[in-house]
């Protein structure tokens, strides 16, 4: 059926389910859904089962907008809305979603800008036309989320043109001869980095992550992506990131620079994070002299390309491909990725990074899904001895760490992710010093730690019930304790090296293979009475593994020049702070699964790893495992 007749069949159904009096000006593709414009709103606020019926006849999304001719300007309106709003509200910020006809409006006092019952955002809608959406203003505002709101105003008729496109491109006709289904490790399999997967089938291709190895040599550092199966770019058909770690995002923005022009999806806050990230990954490069592999145009190509994805919401992404997005407990935003093939064909779900246990910040990954016929899954700490502590084991350790360190004079340097780990981290130490059960000291965080934090706090809906209660109803924000000082500067950063006071330095990057806490490394890994606490994961021939395997004398390349370094500083490592799960907790997560898969792929993890995990879940559960090396493709179907 073609895209034509397939907008006459829509035409057709509107007219038959809704009532005449209903005026529908356009009807269209956008992405994955079928927009219909109207300039009577509110009938079909107060009928839902409108929309219901119109998704069920016409076997897609259906999203009803305001016809444009019935929104007020952008500037008049927020005039309007600062009017109608009382100042006590304190608003924050407005911004427009013409894609959608919202507005949104950040307020301290939400409830002042919705009114009794309602009042004050009916008033709002009936002045401006948009639809107001209020939410509460993030307790540290996020420069990168700003910029992503702004510059995607900036460029909203390319991306109606672009949503367009691809609606068109879900709906081509299909081909009516054989089916069948492949994945292909394109990277990440037999090792942890530049993780990849194409999903294709006699319809559609899929890509699933597209990750860079940041600290492999430049022949291993990418995925496969010049491989016959997914080349030339342009015929894929999605691309899909279940989070925004570099070894899973970090080559995402070279797709656009050859010639990638089609949909990433993503949740939200994934979108924010890969680009703050990947802009890091520039700058770091250029630092170390590095010729990096794309150019911050190209991030905000994919930041226009991204259609992002609530949890649970499914959409078509090909002619015969559906995805859901399913929490996976590892970072902000994470994402298992479960992908509904043809009608009823098969259903495969990619795991990502998991964490099969609730965190401090995130309630445990998700592992029920409608059908599941493959499972991939991750083996990063898949090996028959990778045993982590619990999150309150870890916590009683880092305590007694960080108490005999500050009782001897001593200074704590903690090499962190900037998202995820840094943030778990920042709740312990907070909460112990909070409770007197540690000295407290200042807490210095540097490199993009702050700003990784304050997209948390802008995305309060993905973290766990409990964290979101302290913070919004029990008006308790650990984040903004007085013990966190952010370093805004080498100045500072100079001052804090040499300051003989004791404290505690949270910096980036996590496996010391560059970034701000290579400045406290060589200032401080002399002196016995400071600790280094390790707490995420150290990639081999990164300096991080190389320190936590006991080396003594460190050499750094700095601008050219060799450093010597005694290394003196003891060495922790606390293991329980891990985004990823244990054997134990992988074995659980397979063991409890709903349902239970008939075939198990195994990946991220180093090579015996991913062997050793693959015989463990065959011999336990009698369920067909492959642990495929980089490059080999299994027909599913």
């Amino acid at each position: 059926m073609g895209v034509e007749k397939i907008l006459e069949d829509a035409r057709e159904a509107v007219k038959k389910t809704i009532p005449s009096h209903i005026e529908v000006t356009e009807i269209d593709f956008e992405g994955p859904e079928i927009v219909i414009y109207t300039k009577n709103l509110d009938e079909f606020a107060k009928n839902n089962d409108l929309v219901r019926q119109l998704a069920q006849s016409l076997r897609r999304r259906v999203a009803i907008r305001p016809d444009p001719s019935m929104l007020a300007d952008p500037s008049s309106a927020e005039e309007q809305i600062r009017k109608i709003i009382p100042d006590e509200a304190k608003i924050v910020n407005i911004y427009f979603e013409d894609d959608t006809g919202e507005v949104t409006i950040e307020a301290i006092s939400p409830g002042l800008v919705i009114g009794k019952h309602g009042a004050i955002l009916n008033e709002i809608k009936k002045e401006i036309g948009w639809a107001p959406k209020v939410v509460r203003a993030p307790p540290i505002p996020s420069k990168t989320v700003s910029e992503i709101r702004n510059y995607l105003r900036k460029v909203q008729d390319e991306r109606k043109d672009f949503l367009k496109k691809v609606g068109r491109r879900l709906m081509r006709q299909r081909m009516n001869d054989e089916t069948w289904l492949r994945v292909t490790a394109l990277g990440g399999f037999r090792e942890v980095g530049r993780s990849a997967s194409l999903l294709s089938t006699r319809e559609s291709k899929v890509l699933i992550d597209c990750g860079v190895a940041v600290s492999a040599d430049d022949n291993g550092s990418t995925p496969y992506l010049s491989a016959p199966e997914l080349f030339p770019l342009d015929t894929l058909d999605a691309v899909v990131i279940t989070h925004a770690h570099l070894d899973h995002s970090g080559l995402v923005p070279v797709l656009y620079k050859y010639e990638y022009d089609g949909p990433i999806y993503c949740t939200p806050p994934t979108r924010d994070l890969m680009s703050l990230l990947q802009l890091d990954f520039i700058k770091v490069a250029v630092g170390e002299g590095k010729k990096a592999p794309y150019e911050s145009s190209h991030i905000r190509d994919a930041v226009v390309h991204c259609i992002p994805l609530k949890y649970g919401e499914t959409t078509d992404i090909s002619p015969d491909v559906r995805l859901t997005l399913q929490n996976a407990g590892h970072i902000l935003g994470s994402s298992i990725a479960h992908f509904h093939v043809g009608d009823g064909l098969y259903n495969i779900a990619f795991t990502g990074d998991i964490k099969f246990e609730k965190s401090w910040l995130f309630n445990a990954s998700v592992n029920k899904f409608p059908r599941l016929e493959t499972l991939v899954i991750e083996s990063t700490y898949g090996g028959y001895r990778d045993m982590q502590p619990s999150r309150q084991e870890a916590a009683n350790q880092i305590k007694e760490v960080v108490r005999a360190t500050l009782a001897r004079g001593g200074k704590v340097l903690v090499p962190v992710f900037a998202v995820g780990r840094s943030q778990e981290v920042m709740l312990v130490l907070e909460e112990l010093m909070r409770n007197h059960h540690i000295h407290t000291v200042p807490i210095y965080l540097d490199g993009m730690i702050w700003e990784a934090t304050a997209i948390h706090t802008a995305y309060p809906e993905y973290l766990n019930s409990q964290l979101r209660t302290q913070i919004f109803q029990m008006g308790e924000n650990p984040f903004l304790s007085e013990i966190f000082k952010r370093v805004d500067s080498p100045d500072m950063r100079e001052r804090i090296c040499h300051d003989p006071e004791p404290c505690i330095v949270l910096a980036t990057s996590g496996m010391m293979n560059g970034g701000p806490v290579m400045e406290y490394f060589k200032s401080w890994c002399d002196e016995p009475n400071n600790t280094i606490v390790f707490v995420g994961f150290q990639a081999d021939g990164t300096m991080g593994r190389k320190i936590q395997k006991g080396w003594s004398d460190i050499t750094l390349n700095e601008r050219g020049k060799q450093l010597s370094l005694k290394m003196k500083m003891d060495t922790e490592t606390v293991d329980g702070f891990s985004g990823h799960s244990d054997r134990r907790q992988l074995v659980n997560y397979v063991s409890t699964l709903e349902p239970r898969p008939e075939r198990i792929i195994i990946g991220h993890g180093d090579d015996h790893k991913c062997s050793d995990l693959a015989s463990a879940l065959y011999k336990k559960f009698g369920i067909e495992t492959r642990a495929p090396l980089n490059l080999e493709t299994i027909r599913l179907k």
